[in-house]
């Protein structure tokens, strides 16, 4: 990520947090080079097993040009797609937890490496730009059809 395109998505990021200028301080600060940041208000965070995560990143990175940003945890045990805020409130889906309204997430800073394992997989833009819950929803019956076939066994 090039240099105007990290202060890009920092701006977008911490234009969540309810005090920008302190979560910005903080987190350039922070030796792990991450923030605590509430969702529902410029996103929500859909979080998927990484079993499922995985392939349907793949589908989706099919589908569009480039999906909305997405999170992995420690050993990439689970991902978190990015979507339009409220969409925590109304996702009925076995497996998937959503952060919405209410949550808070834990966020690293964009272009550096962060410690405690989570990382992106896709770092935000700045441009505000999500994944599409309805493309996100196709890409994991996709995903889960081809693991119930037995594909992408031993990712």
């Amino acid at each position: 990520m090039t240099g105007s395109g990290a202060k890009a998505a920092v701006e977008w990021l911490v234009s969540a947090a309810p005090d920008p200028g302190a979560c910005r301080w903080r987190w350039e600060r922070d030796p792990l080079g991450i923030a605590l940041l509430p969702a529902g208000r410029r996103w929500d965070v859909l979080i998927l097993p990484g079993r499922l995560g995985h392939p349907a990143l793949e589908v989706l990175n099919r589908l569009v040009h480039r999906p909305g940003p997405v999170l992995a945890d420690v050993k990439d045990a689970r991902l978190g797609f990015f979507v339009p805020p409220g969409t925590a409130d109304r996702w009925i889906g076995t497996g998937v937890r959503g952060a919405g309204e209410g949550t808070w997430i834990v966020v690293p800073y964009p272009g550096r490496p962060a410690g405690g394992g989570i990382h992106w997989l896709i770092a935000p833009d700045g441009s505000g730009a999500l994944t599409d819950p309805a493309l996100l929803e196709l890409a994991m019956h996709e995903a889960a059809a081809d693991l119930a076939r037995g594909e992408g066994e031993g990712e």
